[in-house]
């Protein structure tokens, strides 16, 4: 489909309204430094949304997080096959899937890796590894049992039971062409081929997502393109940066991408990426805009159907509404989702959505490159503003380049709180930035709810001291302790697993769904006055999948009133007074 006007034109219109609002500012500065003031006047620009009244502010509580890799048996390191030439995709690093992918009920982890470059010697084999947890947060390797020892330059990984076995299975993406790994119950079979969902060979994909777009029972997959990328392309670019050299250059170097779109019927794919209208060109070029890094499905206008935000790279993030014939209109500049607060395209990398206020806004969190605030957009009126100053994560997020984060209640007080994994792009960037660093700390916002000015407030680092190249991460319950767990991949690097140890003695129901497909299905559990509401979408953060489970922290509570479940079918069952810190089966009826 044609995108609505050239890039640059559609900035242009946004900024008309900032470009008074700053003169306004300009002018305002100018008549305090003539008239009265020797104190410096800071001027900051923040979104256009009332700023609360000043409302005491709640201590942070101590959230406290162990790194438990060396214990787990998780030994997997992340290679990306560099050797100087500064290959764009050597900086993206690899996704993480928590699922249960031989059904005996703990959480396994699949660690997606990248490999050596074809036209350079290796001296052994890169492989994706795939581990099986014990319940009790350790974990075996049991990737060449499961049919998983094969080299490709991987990505990203969706998870999904595509065929509706009972048996979770596996898509891979990666630099050339993907990989569909059917479960059969004793490991993975590459049907691939015979899906016909491998791509281009030329193509680059990046994060993928198993939903049920057309409401028919089965789950279709989404896959995001980066951008139009060959060694070719890359030694023609040639980047490079005064005083260091050769470097890894921006994605505005290289040309954009369409997305993939498969139907499913029947267990059998279709490739359907034209005439579902998720193909983004310039009216000017008729080239492809997209630079996709992240995908998310959502139902953003509460229609019983998803809708799609892909995060760009530089490139205004596309939403597709869902027009329930099996077409999409993209409404991402409408919606006010395509571009930040300031009417610029970022670097967006991970996405996430939740609603992180425990009413009816839903939020939508884009991860940002360096010296860019993540986005923050809050759904008002049919239409999101980015209030990532508002909310209380701008500042904290500007420096960071954050790949990697999701929405997780640490302390199981019953909100949402945020984590970002961060990590720069070129290795030596502290020798031409002074303010960057390769390696970045985690970063944790703690959801103060109501009753702060701010929505989030920045905790101390969840590893005080360390930092990592991050990228992809995710979380699951590894130790049945009924908290939540994360993991977080490193380019280049090991993974860190990072048990999670709050001692707040808040509690907590993990709601365990039973139904043919579970993908889309909403869950609001009612406390009191209370409404949390979650929807099963395992597809957020960067590259990566989070586990199917839904885990509610409950905070004093001692009984949960009512637990209400919309299958994906559109179907709602209650059930009332659950008991509190155990795993209820809820079966679809």
């Amino acid at each position: 489909m044609s995108d609505n006007g050239d890039e640059s034109t559609i900035r242009r219109a946004l900024l008309i309204s900032s470009a008074v609002s700053v003169v306004v500012l300009i002018l305002v500065v100018g008549f305090l430094m003539m008239f009265g003031t020797e104190e410096p006047v800071e001027v900051v620009i923040e979104s256009d949304v009332a700023t609360p009244m000043a409302v005491p502010q709640k201590m942070v509580p101590a959230l406290a997080f162990t790194d438990i890799t060396a214990s787990s048996g998780l030994d997997f390191v992340h290679q990306n096959g560099a050797y100087g030439a500064r290959m764009l995709p050597e900086t993206m690093g690899g996704g993480v899937a928590f699922f249960d992918y031989d059904r005996d009920g703990f959480q396994d982890l699949l660690f997606i890796n990248s490999s050596s470059w074809p036209w350079q010697s290796s001296d052994h084999d890169a492989y994706s590894r795939l581990y099986r947890g014990n319940g009790d947060g350790t974990f075996e390797d049991v990737t060449e049992a499961a049919g998983l020892a094969f080299s490709m330059y991987g990505m990203g990984v969706a998870v999904g039971d595509y065929d509706a076995d009972g048996w979770p299975d596996v898509f891979i993406t990666g630099v050339g062409e993907n990989k569909l790994l059917r479960n059969n119950g004793n490991g993975f079979e590459d049907f691939t081929a015979a899906q016909q969902v491998a791509g281009a060979s030329d193509a680059w994909s990046t994060s993928a997502a198993f939903f049920d777009y057309d409401n028919d029972g089965d789950l279709d997959l989404f896959v995001c393109n980066y951008v139009s990328w060959s060694r070719e392309i890359n030694e023609s670019v040639d980047y490079r940066l005064t005083g260091l050299g050769p470097a890894y250059g921006p994605p505005s170097d290289f040309a954009g991408t369409h997305a993939y779109l498969y139907r499913n019927d029947n267990d059998v794919f279709t490739d359907v990426s034209l005439e579902a209208g998720i193909q983004v060109q310039s009216d000017a070029t008729e080239s492809p805009v997209g630079k996709g890094l992240a995908v998310h499905p959502v139902d953003l206008n509460a229609d019983g159907w998803l809708d799609i935000v892909v995060a760009n790279d530089t490139v205004r993030n596309f939403v597709y509404i869902n027009q329930q014939n099996g077409r999409f209109t993209e409404s991402g500049v409408p919606l006010g989702l395509a571009f930040d607060n300031g009417g610029l395209a970022t670097g967006a990398m991970g996405i996430d959505a939740a609603y992180y206020a425990n009413d009816e806004r839903l939020g939508i969190v884009i991860g940002n490159f360096a010296n860019e605030m993540s986005s923050f957009y809050v759904a008002r009126t049919g239409v999101f503003s980015d209030d990532a100053v508002v909310v209380g994560i701008g500042a904290s997020s500007r420096r960071a380049l954050t790949f990697g984060l999701i929405f997780l209640d640490v302390d199981l007080d019953g909100r949402l709180d945020l984590l970002a994994a961060n990590g720069h792009v070129e290795p030596e960037i502290n020798r031409v930035q002074t303010s960057q660093q390769y390696a970045q700390p985690l970063q944790l916002f703690w959801n103060c709810g109501a009753d702060c000015s701010r929505q989030y407030l920045i905790a101390e680092s969840p590893l005080e001291g360390a930092s990592f190249v991050g990228r992809g991460a995710s979380y699951a319950d590894i130790d049945n302790d009924g908290d939540i767990d994360v993991v977080v991949t490193q380019v280049d690097g090991p993974a860190v697993l990072l048990r999670n140890d709050q001692k707040t003695g808040n509690h907590w129901v993990r709601i365990e769904l039973d139904a043919k497909q579970v993908i889309g299905a909403e869950v609001t559990l009612r406390v009191g006055d209370t409404v949390q509401r979650r929807v099963v979408m395992p597809s957020r953060s960067y590259l990566s999948q989070v586990e199917l489970s839904l885990n509610f922290g409950l905070g004093a509570a001692v009984l949960v009133d009512e637990v209400t479940v919309t299958w994906p079918d559109g179907a709602t069952q209650s059930w009332r007074n659950l008991a509190v810190d155990r795993i209820h089966w809820l079966q679809q009826q």
